[in-house]
């Protein structure tokens, strides 16, 4: 029944330096899928945007990136961008961010309980599902978890476990085994959606994609700070 369907908001995390016309066709295939799940009810979308301390090379000022999507998701009714990342003043881990939206929306979508009248007259309640915050990814957002040093295995441990990802499948990347090469993320499949983009479209929508050796390679010389925060030994370069 659609009413016992666990409500669900997806959160993109990225540069999206700028927001493009892929980065909102993935909310909506995305969406698709859940729904066609038969389990889940998405409620909404949340862009957050990357801070100016990720020290990406090319990067626009946050408030220009912010501006830019909010002019692009002015004729959607359900995807908003949140400023709360982008105003950070050092890179914030991706699980840091889903912890934070994740508080905010069980104060939004508090917990409620529906009633039913029985045959014989008398009322019963019964208790909706909490909702639920999953991250929305790229194939090569999934794929960037085996890249040595860039993300703590509790984090991938939380954010597979216990929020879940949705992630579409586009270009050569294979996510199903990038989920079964990892012990992490084999033990939490249940909780990882793949979606596969049929139509193909080269243009990344993970530009968003904060997290690969290409991005880094893109600004030689310059580590980003994922690499420098999280590597407990960074490298300097990369053919170090």
């Amino acid at each position: 029944m659609a009413g016992c369907r666990i409500p669900l908001v997806l959160l993109a995390c990225g540069s999206f330096n700028p927001i493009t016309n892929q980065h909102m066709r993935l909310f909506e295939m995305a969406r698709d899928h859940m729904h066609n799940t038969g389990r889940y009810k998405v409620l909404g979308g949340i862009i957050s945007p990357v801070s100016d301390s990720y020290g990406k090379q090319g990067l626009a000022p946050a408030k220009h990136r912010i501006a830019m999507a909010k002019l692009a998701l002015q004729t959607s009714d359900w995807i908003r961008v949140d400023e709360w990342e982008s105003q950070q003043p050092d890179w914030t881990e991706t699980v840091v961010t889903m912890r934070y939206h994740h508080n905010h929306i069980l104060q939004k979508y508090q917990k409620s309980t529906t009633t039913h009248k029985l045959s014989n007259g008398n009322i019963t309640a019964t208790s909706n599902p909490s909702v639920q915050l999953k991250l929305l990814c790229g194939a090569d957002f999934l794929d960037s978890f085996r890249t040595p040093g860039l993300w703590l295995d509790e984090h991938i441990e939380e954010v597979s476990g216990h929020f879940g990802l949705v992630c579409v499948s586009r270009g050569e990347l294979l996510p199903e085994r990038t989920v079964h090469e990892s012990d992490i993320l084999s033990r939490h499949r249940q909780n990882i959606f793949l979606v596969t983009e049929w139509v193909r479209n080269e243009t990344s929508a993970t530009e968003h994609s904060l997290y690969t050796w290409d991005s880094e390679k893109r600004n030689e010389g310059t580590l980003l700070r994922p690499l420098t925060k999280q590597a407990p030994n960074p490298v300097s370069s990369l053919e170090d």
